[in-house]
């Protein structure tokens, strides 16, 4: 008996974040050790809010990739690939809109979040309502069984699930219904205290220098009811804390909290002890994407291989597709 086969994705809007690092990639290295995994640039969504401003995607798929590699996600263990070079993605999308009531798509959650907090971009468009549909194409697309999700975008699945669910009674059983893959990742706050975002600017990114990194940890708020170093301190409204839990070691931490309730140490120093461990826990993976990023070709060669994988895939099941609905 095969393994279970895992499906999984990742815009190319930009630069890959701490976020990413300790929920997505940390997710996926466990994952490909016992799944048939397949993980892929999904370009085709990043045109659902960035369809006016497109030349950043294909570099960042590359860079992108370097990242993947860097952290240890292994081509020989998965398959890596891009949406867009596996045009069954779209074939199968077109079919499952069809069918797909559109009281599904505007009761969805992060819809109407993401109405709230893009507000500087245009969104009333066919593609971003449209984008469970979509994304549900890149599940089914495969046959996977297993999804990895977080709690919060378990309403999501549950969408693929019922466009699987009607597919499979309008014509024939063709897809199964994936099941949650229930993923506990680090919660990872920006720079303001919202969850890390490209979009909202507080992120910092993993290919980034260490002066960067170094400013912006240094640039963080902290406790915002402490306006005095000769203040207490309460280490849970600070944000800057929130860091201090992934990246520095217990016996330290109480130290630290010790410390800023009794006003011993101030913000500044400890942010300045912040960026010293997040620099410190980076630097094998920054000396490791360094190395992969000279080797000439490498990105497009592991990518050429995995697409080229994918669509064999692809093009099998979507024979099944075509002769459930007879067309």
């Amino acid at each position: 008996m095969g393994k279970d086969r895992i499906v999984s994705g990742m815009r190319p809007t930009g630069k890959l974040h701490l976020g990413h690092f300790h929920g997505v990639l940390a997710n996926w290295k466990e994952l490909q050790d016992k799944y048939d995994c397949f993980f892929f640039a999904a370009d085709w969504h990043s045109l659902t809010t960035e369809y006016s401003n497109t030349e950043f995607i294909q570099p960042s798929i590359q860079e992108m990739l370097l990242d993947w590699l860097a952290y240890g996600i292994d081509p020989q263990k998965c398959t890596l690939f891009v949406q867009s070079r596996v045009p069954q993605h779209a074939e199968l999308n077109l079919i499952l809109s069809m069918i797909t009531p559109l009281s599904w798509l505007e009761r969805n959650p992060t819809y109407k979040e993401q109405l709230d907090n893009l507000d500087t971009k245009d969104l009333a468009t066919h593609g971003f309502l449209g984008y469970p549909v979509l994304m549900a194409s890149d599940i089914l697309l495969y046959k996977a069984s297993r999804v990895p999700v977080g709690h919060d975008q378990l309403p999501h699945l549950e969408i693929t699930r019922e466009i699987a669910r009607r597919f499979n009674y309008l014509y024939r059983a063709v897809f199964p219904e994936p099941e949650a893959f229930l993923t506990e990742a680090s919660k990872v706050l920006g720079l303001d205290g919202r969850k890390m975002s490209k979009s909202y600017g507080n992120a910092v990114f993993l290919s980034e220098t260490e002066e960067d990194t170094r400013k912006k940890v240094m640039s963080m708020v902290t406790d915002v009811k402490r306006p005095r170093r000769s203040d207490s301190g309460d280490p849970d409204r600070c944000i800057a804390f929130t860091l201090h839990k992934l990246y520095t070691a217990e016996y330290k931490r109480e130290e630290i909290v010790q410390a800023c309730r009794a006003a011993e140490i101030g913000c500044v120093e400890c942010k300045k002890l912040l960026a010293n461990q997040i620099i410190e826990a980076l630097t094998p993976f920054r000396e490791k994407r360094k190395e992969l990023a000279a080797i000439t070709g490498l990105t497009e060669e592991v990518l050429e291989a995995g697409s080229h994988k994918a669509s064999f895939e692809a093009a099998r099941i979507m024979q099944e597709v075509r002769e459930a609905i007879r067309l």
